[in-house]
């Protein structure tokens, strides 16, 4: 019998091809997006998931008060790391002081890679939990010692045994290698991790500018990770380790340091601090993608919904037919949801062909290593859950509901469906149009919050300006040899050094003084020593005074501000007026001011600007910046360019970055969201359209005698074009006036995390509306013009 029902099931299908094909396709699209998604987000709370001791990982921050506003930040000083191994012992099972990720030139013979990576202390690999594939994780006991991934040793040793052979680090270093550790997978928060070098060998080679950071408590470049000890209890943790900074720092701290355990398992997903709470990170676009794809997915099985209980009406004669051969209403209600059944199982089936073809290129964009869940035995029940409980939902309608027919009135033709029939397809059809009118919305004002920070000034001319690391100590004292050789080339027009990239800022300072400051006023700039050229190099605008100037000696002992620095400092003609550092003791020194800059965006473009100091410095560390000559071709510069460098230094891999590039970086996480919901929202349009078309085709067909009578009585094509077409362009605008305060409101709190924002214009809102009605027209003009058209007496003649 079962075998039978699902017999005339595919026989129906088979019978309705368009219908069950707009079924089938459009359920299978929703079904497939809504995985796609759902496996983004499981890889989402997948990250770092690969630890063992996830929960008892943790990394020390503090929260500083600084003129009202608390902020949050990572970077600790190095005497805090023995107060915690003195008196934390019970609460912690390791303590390792990290650097921030470092990028080193590591040289085999002529074999030179660059490669990033960080200084830790000995029990980092057992706190990371490396798999070691030679060696141990003790290998960091020598000073001189490093530990490589996989990789990075294959690159550099081939299939050679590396344990025991020195690389050198910097053209400077010899270091033994002491263990190989498998590649750390890319959903790992120490990903980018390719060498790990001990941390005392790192402190030892700083040029001296560490030295006795053991005792300052002011400095804070370093990192602390911890292990928490299995019954230690993180809020009682929290509450002992508070206050340990600001009783200790000499002098009292005027920033109202509070330390605070953050857990790896927050990491990722809750990473945004505001007034030193968490208040969310990634964890929104999780929800983001969840409520889209919960819409994609309610779309699609709306659709289902909506063409089989409406072609079920079709079926009245059928239904009337069995029941008067002997078919009883449970073998009526068994056949129609075994055709329901099929139908959802069949669109199951495409959707994951849809999923196994679509996941490389979704991966390529979300930037994941998704795989498809074979072996998830919560996926497939999750899975048959949803087949067993669309297939009732869609076919419980015509299975109870025409099942109930009274069969002799069926035959007679003196049936009528009932007067409300079609109000729950209305409502379905408003609700389908009400989610997709919100997520074009949506995904309309992300688009034009990106573009609004993309075109906002950045401060610099990046174009053809490229960036050099100068990491190596090989490059120490050479900068006006080097510049006046790529000067001398003609592929370089300007040149410039700088102790940080253009989209960062890697040092803040504070204990400033100048005429006028407040007495409870604690600043904080961010701080840059640049070169002479720095400023003319890469393109920043003087608003006040001048740049550094070899003409002035004195500007070894200057300073150039940025336009948010005077605002902050609240100074009036700062050119000419002076700085003061550590104005109480001993090494206070007078800094002139002699310029003033326009903003330049180093991070966040959607944040404020910091306030900024640029100090002259002599070209140690950093990177060059390079303007190239806008009247060459790119790669001829850049070939001359490589080939100075070379020369100069033969021993380091050549290395650089464009600026518009990195810049270009700091917008990927948005885009690469934007993306997906633009990829995501045309899905989600596409499936209503579809279910449009199906119903437009339904609602002519069913109407094909009256608009036959009425093309006789001398209707026009577009009279019965208004008449077929009225109730869906009804229905779309009625879904529009729901969708559009739900949107705003919802987008208004997005847009509303953003110091540097759009305005939510009307023109998204109308430009959504208008589209949809526009593609509503098309697509119901399709079928009410084809039926219009066709000859009245066919359609006389149509049962």
């Amino acid at each position: 019998m079962i075998r039978n029902y699902f017999k005339i099931a595919w026989r129906n299908i088979k019978k309705n091809k368009v219908y069950s094909f707009i079924n089938i396709f459009g359920l299978a699209l929703g079904l497939a997006v809504t995985m796609i998604i759902g496996l983004w987000i499981v890889d989402e709370f997948n990250y770092n998931d690969h630890f063992e001791s996830k929960d008892q990982i943790a990394q020390i921050m503090q929260n500083q008060t600084i003129n009202g506003s608390i902020e949050t930040s990572e970077g600790l000083p190095l005497a805090l790391e023995f107060q915690l191994r003195d008196n934390f012992g019970d609460a912690f099972g390791y303590i390792v002081m990290s650097s921030r990720p470092d990028e080193r030139y590591l040289s085999l013979k002529d074999k030179v890679i660059s490669s990033t990576g960080r200084f830790m202390q000995v029990d980092a690999p057992d706190l990371l939990e490396l798999d070691m594939i030679e060696g141990t994780r003790k290998g960091l006991k020598e000073t001189n010692s490093i530990l490589l991934s996989e990789t990075t040793a294959q690159i550099l040793f081939g299939s050679e045994s590396p344990l025991g052979k020195t690389v050198v680090s910097n053209n400077e270093y010899t270091m033994v290698v002491t263990g190989i550790y498998k590649d750390i997978s890319t959903n790992n928060s120490f990903s980018d991790m390719q060498f790990i070098m001990p941390f005392k060998h790192w402190m030892s080679t700083r040029w001296g500018w560490l030295e006795n950071q053991d005792s300052d408590w002011s400095y804070n470049p370093f990192f602390i990770y911890v292990k928490l000890s299995k019954n230690a209890d993180l809020a009682a943790v929290n509450a002992r380790i508070v206050n340990l900074k600001k009783d200790n720092r000499p002098g009292g701290d005027v920033f109202n340091s509070q330390l605070f355990v953050f857990p790896m398992t927050d990491w990722y997903l809750h990473s945004n601090f505001e007034n030193g709470k968490p208040v969310g990170g990634r964890i929104e676009n999780v929800w983001l993608f969840g409520i889209i794809g919960l819409f994609v997915l309610i779309l699609a099985s709306i659709n289902f919904m909506n063409l089989s209980t409406a072609r079920s009406e079709k079926r009245a004669l059928e239904v009337g037919i069995r029941k008067s051969i002997g078919s009883t209403r449970r073998q009526l209600i068994y056949q129609f949801l075994s055709e329901s059944f099929l139908v959802v199982l069949l669109a199951f089936f495409l959707a994951m062909g849809f999923v196994l073809v679509s996941l490389p290129a979704f991966n390529t964009i979300a930037g994941k290593d998704v795989i498809f869940p074979w072996s998830s035995s919560l996926f497939w029940m999750v899975s048959l859950g949803f087949i067993g409980f669309t297939a009732l939902v869609s076919g419980s309608y015509p299975a109870l509901y025409l099942s109930s027919f009274k069969p002799i009135k069926v035959l007679k033709g003196t049936f009528k469906m009932g007067k409300f029939t079609a109000l729950p397809r209305k409502v379905l059809v408003v609700t389908q149009f009400t989610v997709s009118i919100a997520l074009i919305i949506g995904t309309l004002i992300v688009k034009d919050q990106i573009d609004y920070s993309k075109n906002r000034p950045v401060g610099i001319n990046s174009a053809q300006l490229i960036q050099l690391p100068t990491s190596s100590q090989d490059f120490s004292g050479k900068y006006d040899l080097i510049r006046n050789a790529f000067l001398s080339s003609g592929s370089v027009t300007k040149m410039g050094w700088g102790t940080s990239p253009t989209t960062s800022i890697w040092n803040y300072s504070s204990g400033y003084d100048w005429d006028g400051k407040p007495v409870d006023f604690n600043e904080s700039f961010a701080q840059m020593a640049i070169s002479f050229d720095y400023i003319d190099a890469v393109g920043m605008k003087i608003i006040e005074g001048r740049s550094f100037s070899r003409d002035f000696a004195t500007d070894s002992n200057a300073v150039v501000l940025n336009k948010t620095a005077v605002e902050y400092m609240d100074i009036k003609n700062p050119v000419g007026k002076y700085i003061r550092r550590n104005a109480a003791g001993p090494n206070d020194v007078p800094m002139q001011i002699v310029g003033v800059v326009e903003d330049v965006i180093n991070e966040s473009p959607y944040e404020p600007v910091s306030p900024q100091m640029y100090q002259f410095g002599q070209g140690t560390g950093g990177f060059y910046y390079l303007r190239l000559n806008p009247n060459q071709a790119t790669g001829k510069s850049l070939a001359s360019v490589e080939k100075i460098f070379k020369t100069n230094f033969p021993n380091l891999p050549f290395s650089y970055d464009f600026v518009d590039e990195e810049y270009a970086q700091t917008f990927a996480a948005e885009e690469q969201i934007a993306s997906l919901a633009n990829i995501f929202t045309i899905l989600a349009i596409m499936i209503s359209f579809l279910g449009l078309f199906g119903l437009a085709a339904f609602v002519a067909e069913q109407r094909t005698k009256e608009i036959g009578v009425r093309k006789i009585l001398g209707a026009s094509v577009t009279n019965l074009w208004v008449m077929l077409s009225k109730d869906f362009i009804v229905l779309v605008m009625i879904a529009f006036l729901i969708a559009t305060p739900l949107a705003y409101y919802f987008m208004s709190d997005w847009i509303a995390k953003f110091s540097y924002r759009t305005d939510i214009s009307a023109g998204i809102f109308l430009i959504a509306g208008f589209g949809v009605l526009l593609l509503t027209v098309i697509t119901v003009s399709f079928q009410a013009i084809k039926a219009a058209v066709t000859n009245p007496v066919k359609s006389l003649r149509t049962e």
